[in-house]
């Protein structure tokens, strides 16, 4: 019994492998605590599959271009990714320009290590919404139409590609919606005589209507309704003998006039078709034109247009203001070339009713070749250089972006000056597209389908 009792005394005492045990035992935990954290990750990964998975699907169900419907388009999408008994509810809400697709979805992933702690699953959940809208969106499309897309087709796919770019906007959803105006422009943008007419011009003859703006135009937006502004002289500067003129740098047929305001898309495609290329390049004036017809201070002119019937008379009330949250102020800028010298005749030479007829029946340079001697200082200046144009573009694009106007510029076959030029007046680079041949077409259609916005809400 005293060596029982000794040897146990002993065992009690002894405290070898005691740090054994203690290791066993954080070793254990440290297990359990990994383990925890695989079967997170494990839940983690099903989550984000899950998530991936309903937000393709209510994106593809929201879009407004697709006939199918939204809720058999979400419960597709789950059934061939293998998920269908995850799907808990689809939502729609839709109406005359939106669609708004929400959508939940939930399971549970078994754990391997946590069942230790008496937690056997976790919940997956998961909730997707995404919407297309097209809210009041303003359009002005400004149109290079000067000489060089007379060639290697290019008249013809721009034809083509802004016809597709109406199409693809103006629908039967977007009804009273969406408004465009096509601004043509070459040498100079010819108002149209009832635009003309709505503004303080010295109005000298009746051949065509181009204002000729300074360059302290380009610094704003827009119109000055306080301003005598100058009519441009009709006239052409080439050296080719026609009689009358056939070029004049103010384009002066009725379908090379603005056409303000419109939501006809048949009107709109046929004014395109009709396009011819004439004289040369002026982008400047066409994109101060183009952003004048989204500026507030337009108004005016729209009402007086809408009383006249020249207008679509649910547009009357536009431009809306800068800070109307519900419209998109947009202007796509297309050219194919640079902006060159501006040539005008001496005033003295432009100074009465014979002077205007003779110059709408001879183009300056042929007459000057033929019929005046020495220096053409007398009867001709520089308005202002390519370069002033390039700076000017540059004015009026600035002042459009601190308004808010998206800007949209593609550069179709065009030089790497041209490209800077056009990628600098964009919004952002990705706003610019530089593009050959058909192509265009894609670019037309790339930025229709952004101004209809498809968007993740949630």
């Amino acid at each position: 019994m005293a060596a029982l009792k000794g040897n146990a005394t002993r065992f009690a005492r002894d405290e070898s492998g005691t740090m054994t045990m203690f290791a066993i035992m954080m070793l254990m935990m440290m297990l359990l605590v990994g383990g925890i954290g695989v079967d997170l990750m494990r839940n983690e990964m099903e989550r984000t599959r899950v998530q991936a998975t309903i937000d393709r699907a209510v994106l593809a169900a929201a879009d407004l271009d697709q006939t199918l419907d939204p809720e058999a388009v979400v419960n597709d999408y789950f059934e061939k990714a293998g998920m269908s008994e995850y799907l808990t509810s689809v939502t729609v809400d839709e109406g005359l320009n939106y669609r708004t697709v929400t959508a939940k979805a939930r399971t549970t992933t078994p754990t391997q290590f946590m069942r230790l702690m008496g937690v056997d699953e976790l919940t997956v959940p998961a909730q997707g919404q995404a919407e297309e809208k097209v809210a009041n969106v303003e359009i002005s499309m400004v149109l290079d139409i000067s000489g060089s897309m007379g060639s290697s087709s290019k008249m013809e796919n721009l034809q083509d590609a802004a016809k597709t770019f109406v199409d693809t906007v103006i629908r039967d959803e977007t009804e009273n919606l969406i408004s465009m105006s096509l601004i043509p422009y070459t040498a100079q943008v010819n108002a149209g005589f009832p635009i003309f007419d709505e503004l303080q011009t010295n109005h000298v003859h009746d051949f065509s209507y181009c204002v000729d703006f300074e360059i302290e135009d380009f610094d704003s937006t827009t119109l000055d309704f306080g301003k005598a502004y100058e009519q441009m002289q009709h006239f052409e500067a080439s050296s080719g003998y026609s009689y009358p003129i056939d070029n004049p740098g103010c384009p002066e047929q009725d379908f090379e006039e603005i056409l303000a305001y419109t939501q006809d898309a048949d009107l709109l495609k046929g004014r395109i078709d009709q396009y011819r290329a004439r004289a040369n390049t002026s982008i400047h004036l066409g994109m101060k034109w183009g952003v004048a017809l989204l500026d507030p201070s337009f108004k005016p002119i729209t009402q007086a247009l809408s009383l006249d019937n020249r207008i679509d008379a649910n547009f009357s009330n536009r431009p809306a203001a800068y800070d109307d949250v519900e419209t998109l102020k947009t202007v796509i800028l297309m050219t194919d070339g640079e902006n060159v010298d501006t040539v005008r005749i001496q005033p003295w030479y432009y100074a009465q009713a014979s002077h205007y007829v003779h110059w709408s029946r001879y183009p300056l340079y042929w007459y000057l070749n033929n019929y005046v001697g020495g220096s053409w200082s007398n009867w001709r200046y520089t308005k202002y250089t390519s370069a002033q144009a390039d700076d000017m573009l540059e004015n009026i694009c600035d002042a459009a972006k601190d308004q808010g106007i998206v800007v949209w510029s593609i550069g179709f076959e065009v030089t790497n000056h041209s490209a800077g030029v056009m990628e600098d007046c964009a919004s952002s680079p990705s706003h610019f597209f530089r593009v050959e041949g058909v192509e265009i077409s894609d670019a037309f259609e790339s930025i229709a389908k952004q101004i209809n916005q498809l968007r993740l809400t949630q």
